[in-house]
């Protein structure tokens, strides 16, 4: 009974689980033989033959028959007297076979085989799961909100396979209901315990590249290619794109007309603002283009420091700088060049390092990494615009603005 027992659930396994028959019969032997194991000291001398259709279920121990009183490994011999009993032709040498039950293992032994079994299944479907999820990390996937959690929102795709995507995955602007679907590239895959951690990123620069190759043929057929992109998620992104055929206008091709082809991509991305750009090996050039809006006057490298000096109409420096500094900040990323503005005209201007003796070394930092390198530069702006730029507090600028008026009015 418990045999046809242990089959029945076998099969609730075979009609629940993705499992092909020989890896299920493959589980339940290995199960099998774990317990004999335990039981007899080994199971190289049993024969396990399953049958999930029929419900049968066979266990037979082989042993070899010994005089009475000579049996040295009680697990492999048998004596003549008891395999006599089996069969009463047997004599000394032969083999015996005799069939052992699950009863015999014990009802223990039986209740944890069970538990074993559903454990080593779970096992398999979860190594099959952390295999299939790592093939795809990289990749565009699409899972239905489950549960919304502080934290994290935990997904689930077609199969019922859970997906993490943590609160730091996520677009600023990004607001998520029960059932809704929700698409993401997979970031990561990793084993926690037996268990796979699934982890979606909807901010890695990845996921634009890969909306690109989705949503733009030419891109999608190699016709384009995506050299590189930066973003910072949900405000601003530049993606440099190329084209080996000289027919092709990349740029135009991936915005379409009047910003056709892109804008599904923006919405997807809680209409983060990208700038397409024409990628090329001309760096100069390429830290010009990178600076889209601003129109530079002229550009000075340093390749050694990974620097350029970028000279720019005073019109043109906030369109160069952008909104909290994001596209100069995105410029530097793409082209890998610390880019320093610096305005025409600006030859009665004073360096803000200048006043390292009355600014403190970090505050001066935090104007740099704004753009604003000069006293000008910052006497020019609006304290409010300052503030949002910077992260610095009202009375520390409120405070800098007041020693820059006194260098220009001494």
């Amino acid at each position: 009974m418990e045999n046809v027992a242990l089959i029945e659930s076998f099969s609730e396994f075979k009609d629940d689980k993705l499992i092909d028959r020989v890896t299920l019969m493959a589980i339940l032997e290995d199960v099998l033989r774990n317990a004999l194991k335990k039981k007899y000291g080994d199971d190289d001398n049993f024969d396990i033959i399953i049958n999930p259709d029929k419900g049968d279920l066979e266990i037979w121990r082989n042993r070899i028959v010994v005089a009475d009183g000579e049996v040295e490994e009680p697990n492999q011999e048998i004596e003549l007297t008891e395999a006599q009993k089996i069969e009463p032709d047997f004599e000394v040498g032969e083999d015996v076979a005799e069939e052992v039950k699950l009863i015999d293992l014990g009802r223990r032994s039986i209740l944890a085989l069970r538990q074993n079994l559903i454990s080593k299944i779970h096992e398999h479907d979860n190594t099959n799961i952390y295999k299939h999820f790592k093939e795809l990390e990289g990749e565009i996937y699409t899972a239905e909100v489950h549960h919304i959690r502080h934290r994290a929102i935990i997904l689930l795709d077609d199969d019922g396979n859970e997906i993490i995507l943590p609160k730091d995955k996520q677009i600023p602007s990004d607001f998520f209901r029960k059932g809704e679907n929700v698409r993401g590239i997979i970031e990561s895959v990793e084993l926690k315990g037996s268990k796979p951690a699934i982890i979606m990123s909807r901010t890695s620069p990845i996921f634009l590249e890969k909306l690109f190759e989705q949503e733009i043929p030419e891109v999608f057929d190699g016709l384009i290619t995506v050299k590189k992109v930066v973003r910072i998620p949900g405000e601003k992104a530049k993606v440099a794109v190329d084209s080996y055929d000289d027919r092709i206008d990349p740029v135009g091709a991936c915005v379409g007309m009047k910003g056709s082809r892109i804008h599904g991509i923006v919405r997807e991305l809680g209409n983060e603002n990208i700038d397409v750009i024409n990628y090329t090996n001309n760096v100069q050039l390429f830290v010009t283009r990178a600076l889209s809006p601003a129109r530079v006057t002229s550009l000075k490298l340093d390749e050694e420091n990974m620097r350029a000096e970028v000279l720019l109409k005073p019109e043109e420096v906030s369109k160069a700088i952008g909104r909290g500094g994001h596209n100069i900040r995105l410029a530097g990323q793409l082209t890998g060049y610390e880019i320093d503005v610096f305005r025409e005209g600006a030859e009665e201007d004073v360096e803000l390092k200048e006043f390292s003796d009355e600014i403190e070394g970090w505050v001066i930092s935090e104007f740099s990494k704004a753009g604003l390198d000069t006293a000008k530069s910052i006497l020019e702006q609006d304290v409010n615009d300052l503030v949002k730029r910077t992260d610095l507090e009202e009375e520390t600028i409120l405070d800098v603005i007041r020693i820059l008026k006194e260098e220009f009015e001494d």
